[in-house]
């Protein structure tokens, strides 16, 4: 068991004290001394641009429903205005030039951006599960998820103090361009296994925010030969469903070490392999991958029997399906 009270690096821990009640920022706690403000999860300009009016819902894990506009993460005002509010800038017009301007976006911009999305998630839920237990001892959460999203959360600190990923990145991006320019906005997420995607106008984002660049590693056969390629609909949502899957195959809770020296928070990735000799991954199913495939496809109405037709080879959109051999 993972003890989060005691994991002590000198950056803000929410989980220390379960710090989610709208009274301090969600990102750097009591650090600073200016006021706390209500800012929304999903800004104006991200409901502009695809057009919404932010009356749409969104299921949470407590079954409550809610709609866009309804959702708020509490921010120090001094984060906001110095460090959040100048990444939300730099994301909107990248985002405004599609796939030619979100391409060329450091991924540590991507990830800070899809991480306060997801972490703002994250930060709703806990607070739901707060208010419904009443205590942190009542939160039926394990103690190897909670170090997980404590890790994200002292990743995405870097956007205020200084911190250094030494020799890693904790998370696989990928940025593809779509064939439909017009694709309308969706997004969706997995929040166990920190996965997201995203896509709008020309371009589709992928991203799992705490494998080391695990999962893009093993999709690396089919991430070189999309390179270049223009996506159809149908593809990314392929793409996409097997990022979700091998996401949720992934074996390892990835561990860090924090080495705060001047000032500056060096982060070091513990060995994933360490003393275990199974693969990092769990075997791939088709039958199950095609289960995830069907979700994906909705929209076209496949269903498993016609995506597993052929048992060893899952129905595709890619000409070279470059799939892992199945376990």
């Amino acid at each position: 068991m993972v003890n989060i009270v005691a994991m002590n690096n000198g950056l803000y821990n929410p989980f220390q004290n379960f710090d989610f009640l709208y009274k301090t920022c969600f990102l750097s706690g009591k650090t600073f001394n200016s006021p706390v403000v209500q800012v929304p999860l999903l800004p104006q300009w991200l409901l502009n641009l695809a057009r919404l009016t932010g009356e749409e819902q969104i299921q949470f894990l407590d079954e409550s429903i809610r709609s866009y506009q309804d959702l708020f993460i509490p921010v120090n005002t001094e984060i906001n205005e110095q460090f959040l509010n100048p990444l939300e800038a730099k994301i909107s017009d990248a985002f405004k030039q599609g796939y030619a301007g979100v391409s060329a976006l450091s991924e540590l911009d991507l990830f800070n951006w899809i991480g306060k999305f997801l972490y703002g998630f994250i930060y709703i839920e806990m607070h739901s599960a707060l208010r419904k237990e009443m205590t942190a001892d009542g939160l039926n959460m394990s103690q190897s998820l909670m170090m997980k999203f404590a890790n994200l959360n002292f990743m995405m600190q870097n956007l205020y103090t200084q911190i250094e990923f030494e020799d890693f990145t904790p998370w696989s991006i990928t940025v593809v361009k779509l064939a439909d320019e017009a694709t309308p906005f969706s997004f969706r997420d997995e929040i166990n296994t920190l996965t997201f995607s995203l896509k709008m106008k020309d371009f589709g984002i992928i991203a799992c925010l705490q494998d080391n660049g695990t999962n893009k590693r093993y999709h690396q056969d089919i991430i070189n030969e999309i390179q270049g390629k223009a996506l159809t609909a149908e593809q990314f949502e392929e793409l996409s469903a097997r990022f979700y899957y091998s996401a949720y195959l992934f074996n390892r809770l990835p561990e860090y070490t924090f080495m705060p020296v001047e000032g500056i928070t060096y982060i070091e990735a513990m060995p994933l392999r360490g003393n275990m000799s199974k693969p990092l991954f769990d075997a791939w199913q088709h039958k199950t991958y095609g289960q995830v495939l069907e979700n994906f496809w909705k929209p076209w109405g496949y269903v498993l029997f016609e995506i597993i037709k052929n048992p060893e080879e899952p129905m595709s959109f890619f000409e070279k399906p470059c799939l892992p051999n199945a376990g």
